[in-house]
């Protein structure tokens, strides 16, 4: 049973920084896609970044060279770097993880609950 718990989320003005971080168990997260996702209200969930078992990573055009995806094997733990955040980039950040491409949100089959992140 994998279970996906996210943390890091906050309030942050325009131009600062937040670290996301999602505990994962159940699985080993070596052999999988792990990706995050986001939603704003009203709007539909977007895939934000993803990486691979080989470390490859993928972003949406809109937070390339602002955002850093990256994992820790061997705490079965996913991060999220989100810098110069903007005021559109308020939303609830989901963790998720599948197998698959992983630049495909298809893949993706099992998530966390979620954690909010402002920017004001």
């Amino acid at each position: 049973h994998v279970q996906l718990v996210e943390s890091g989320g906050g309030s942050v003005q325009a131009g600062g920084s937040l670290r996301l971080s999602c505990a994962a168990s159940g699985y080993t997260s070596s052999s999988y896609c792990m990706g995050w996702f986001r939603q704003a209200p009203g709007k539909e969930r977007e895939g934000v970044a993803g990486i691979d078992s080989d470390g490859d990573t993928n972003y949406a055009d809109s937070v390339k060279g602002r955002f850093t995806i990256s994992k820790d094997n061997a705490m079965n733990t996913l991060y999220l770097q989100m810098n110069s955040l903007k005021p559109e980039d308020s939303a609830m950040y989901y963790c998720a993880v599948g197998r698959g491409l992983c630049s495909a949100a298809a893949t993706y089959n099992d998530w966390g609950q979620g954690t909010q992140v402002t920017v004001s």
